[in-house]
């Protein structure tokens, strides 16, 4: 069976490149194998970050998609199509001596195609979701990076208005000039008087979408003329007719414009019957706390499925965990003071210790506080979300922009984590979503804020597995909250200690 032949080929290759450090290789490339030879459908979870060029499981797809006597599609964010197709692929094709074809595109090469197509996430959901022909069904399927499923299918369908394209409507609707200017007026007026936030977005509420249902009314009579207005609109104002849509405004006060956007609530429904079309396998890094990720399956809408679920190994990445208890929660004012100091202490012991420092802020106002304060007690060493950093250098970063640039940048021997990134309910898209589940009379917090915290924490710290650092945690909230243990076992394997110790910093490297 080509299983037991996968497994003979990448056994001999392991052992010849010395690549063998991840534990799980051989038991990942049966199960492709398998789902390849039968058509069944398979989620893994490898606890390695996807966004990575050298996460080293890949190989153990890469060799039975080479090895099948089946075509196949990879599914696989264009950067790292490039990283397969200059090093590893080519490895893997002199090692098997197999001539199967590999090709890149947005669409089957053809018919008669017996290859591997590697393609983007964006061509093969946008086709999927348009019920296009691109891709044929049957197909078997791997999507690597399916921690990001739910955002790529959300960014396919979020449509937007901007500043521009109220202009190109008033340049082709010369007699509707002015009630169109009105209604950009009265938009303007409504949005910026709603107080600020961080965020500078807004759930828009009825006064708006009153507003613009007028707007709507006025623009139907061009509606049988499509010459007479851009396509923006009509794409806007399908999309907004739908139900279940979260709509929302953006603002730059500095400019006074706004911006307009309409996204799906929930995917599960859009995507339910796609999963249908072939056999699939989806490759994530920690997509559920459950090895048969329930919460998961139900938000993407996935049917019966094998599920594997790999944990970090615990002699080559286990970390050095720092959960002080006493630090204030959150949500209290001194909670910052204390944190400060921590902050402080941490660094000071660290002076001795060459390279990259993290610290992690999910709070907007206080990641800039936090920035400026500790620039100016450790000069330029401290950058906010900067990817040119000394040596030595002190990255103060929200989790955004470390889960962007992490694999880009030195691997830290010490990430300081200020709260859980458990999404601000202050955030008006974040409080639309809680909303819908409350609707549907759901538990918000278990389905929604804790997967995507536990999710967002695993990816974060995957660089200091690799050499075994230290993670400084001060939200004591996973000290004191029923769901602490989830966060703990997100953590793990792990060395708690509960004291600050140069050991730690030193011991290891």
């Amino acid at each position: 069976m080509i299983e037991v032949e996968v497994h003979n080929s990448l056994l001999c290759f392991l052992r010849s490149r010395g690549e063998a450090r991840w534990p799980h290789h051989l038991t990942m490339a049966r199960l492709v194998a398998r789902a390849l030879r039968l058509g069944r459908s398979a989620l893994i979870q490898t606890s390695l970050p996807s966004h990575y060029h050298y996460s080293p499981y890949r190989v153990s797809y890469l060799l039975p998609l080479l090895m099948s006597p089946t075509p196949g599609l990879l599914v696989i964010p264009e950067a790292l199509q490039r990283h397969l197709l200059e090093q590893q692929i080519p490895l893997l094709q002199e090692w098997v001596q197999i001539p199967k074809p590999i090709e890149t595109g947005d669409r089957w090469p053809s018919d008669d195609f017996a290859g591997v197509l590697l393609t983007t996430p964006e061509a093969w959901f946008q086709d999927r979701l348009a019920k296009g022909n691109r891709f044929p069904t049957g197909i078997p399927t791997l999507i690597d990076g399916a921690d990001n499923i739910e955002t790529w299918v959300r960014q396919q369908l979020t449509v937007s208005l901007h500043p521009g394209n109220w202009n190109e409507l008033m340049e082709v609707s010369v007699d509707s000039r002015d009630i169109l200017r009105e209604y950009r007026v009265q938009l303007t007026r409504s949005l910026f008087q709603r107080p600020q936030n961080p965020y500078e977005c807004y759930v828009l509420e009825s006064l708006q979408e009153e507003i613009l249902q007028q707007l709507d009314q006025t623009l139907k009579p061009f509606a049988h003329n499509p010459d007479q207005i851009p396509p923006s609109w009509p794409i806007f104002w399908q999309s907004w007719q739908q139900p279940q849509q979260l709509r929302w405004a953006e603002i730059s006060r500095a400019l006074g414009s706004f911006s307009l956007y309409s996204a799906p609530l929930e995917v599960s429904s859009l995507l339910e019957n796609i999963w249908l079309q072939q056999p699939i396998v989806l490759i994530g890094g920690a997509l559920d706390f459950d090895s048969k990720a329930p919460i998961y399956r139900e938000t993407l809408g996935l049917p019966d499925l094998t599920c594997i679920k790999f944990n970090p190994d615990r002699q080559s990445e286990l970390i050095q965990l720092y959960l002080p208890d006493g630090v204030p929660m959150p949500n209290t004012p001194e909670f910052q003071k204390v944190l400060i100091q921590e902050l402080r202490t941490l660094l000071c012991m660290s002076a001795s210790v060459g390279g990259l420092i993290v610290i992690i802020v999910g709070d907007v106002p206080l990641k800039a506080q936090l920035g400026a304060i500790l620039a100016s007690e450790f000069g330029s060493r401290v950058q906010v979300e900067k990817t040119e950093l000394s040596d030595n250098g002190i990255l103060v970063t929200g989790w955004e922009f470390w889960r962007q640039h992490q694999g880009n940048l030195p691997t830290p021997h010490l990430c300081a984590i200020a709260t859980l990134p458990l999404p601000s309910l202050e955030n008006p898209l974040v409080a639309g979503r809680v909303a819908h589940y409350k609707a549907q009379r759901k538990d918000w917090f278990r389905l929604y804020l804790l997967p995507w915290a536990l999710n967002e924490l695993q990816c974060a710290i995957a660089p200091i597995r690799e050499s075994q650092g230290v993670v400084a945690l001060f939200d004591n909230r996973v000290l004191h909250r029923t769901y602490g243990k989830q966060v703990l076992s997100a953590l793990s394997p792990y060395a708690k200690i509960d004291y600050l110790d140069t050991i730690w910093l030193t011991g290891n490297r």
